[in-house]
């Protein structure tokens, strides 16, 4: 199981060349990717949107960011510029008299006041520089991705922990459903003793409770929730891609919960509704925020062993 949420950096080296590149990965509904690149390295953008396309980055938004060293003795390019030299010279030599009585400026002063010293960068090697930003992106990537996994593996936990909440809701609810007729049966005969009516009919009080028995019967409902949660508990424990398919057994369960609430005439079982309608919120939030919907790849198993990276 994959979380929405994670972050992973790593630095590739070579040839003088130094490359950071890390990538930050939040909740979104659709795949968003942001870039913060260096001037110089506006290139790069095309060739990682591509490994990213080919990645398993299917949705959310995620930030790029690469910043990068270049040591090598061709990263810079020096240049003088001599005319601009030529004419301070002949300047100087205009003005010589006027300045024969101070010194005359030292090479470095004459480039630093001239500004005919130029320092840039050397256009990059654009192979180069693509070969160690791909090795940085796998390498963030792969960081990324043990990074979701983990935090994954808690929302598994956290999942199957709140199902079985719901499980001991349903359980619950399920012992006190055969009870709701016989207690609607002493209600009824205590108000007609209340009301002084003499001996009434049995077989007419009967009656009313087996309609009202009929009316209040959750047996389905119990079996169909008890099936969707079966359901749920598999695709969380499965590998397989069922991420649409678990949110469309949370609207069954919580459709099978309002039936039950509606039918119900009992205020105990009224109460095990309304914790279980907070429960089913509980994984709704969990399963849409928290997780992949590109059908929650890599579901966690139940002990969850997620092995630290170096430990495997």
């Amino acid at each position: 199981m994959q979380s929405m949420t994670g972050y992973g950096r790593y630095r590739a080296c070579c040839d003088g060349r130094e490359l950071t590149l890390e990538l930050k990965a939040v909740n979104h509904r659709f795949l968003d990717v942001s870039f913060r690149l260096p001037k110089n390295l506006l290139f790069l953008e095309d060739t990682l949107r591509q490994r990213i396309n080919q990645s398993q980055l299917c949705r959310g938004h995620v930030d790029v960011f690469v910043t990068y060293a270049n040591t090598r003795t061709d990263a810079q390019d020096v240049q003088i510029d001599a005319a601009l030299l030529h004419a301070f010279h002949k300047a100087m030599n205009h003005a010589q008299k006027a300045l024969e009585d101070y010194r005359r400026p030292s090479a470095a002063e004459v480039l630093t006041l001239t500004g005919a010293l130029r320092i840039t960068q050397a256009e990059e090697d654009v192979e180069a520089v693509e070969e160690l930003a791909v090795q940085a992106f796998d390498g963030a990537l792969e960081a990324l991705t043990q990074m979701r996994g983990k935090e994954g593996a808690h929302l598994a936990a956290d999942l199957l922990h709140n199902l079985d909440e719901l499980a001991g809701i349903r359980q619950r609810v399920a012992e006190m459903a055969p009870q709701v007729p016989q207690q609607y049966r002493e209600r009824l005969q205590a108000r007609l003793n209340e009301w002084q009516l003499g001996d009434a009919d049995p077989q007419r009080i009967a009656q009313e409770v087996a309609l009202m028995a009929d009316h209040c019967a959750i047996d389905e409902e119990l079996s169909r929730l008890e099936s969707h949660m079966a359901q749920f508990r598999s695709g969380v424990q499965s590998a397989d891609a069922v991420g649409r398919k678990l949110d469309f057994l949370l609207q069954e369960m919580n459709r099978e919960i309002n039936t039950i609430g509606s039918k119900a005439a009992d205020a105990a079982i009224a109460q095990c509704v309304v914790d279980a309608k907070c429960v089913i919120e509980k994984l709704r939030e969990q399963l849409q925020n928290g997780l992949t919907d590109e059908d929650i790849s890599e579901l966690a198993r139940t002990k969850l062993n997620y092995a630290e990276p170096g430990e495997r």
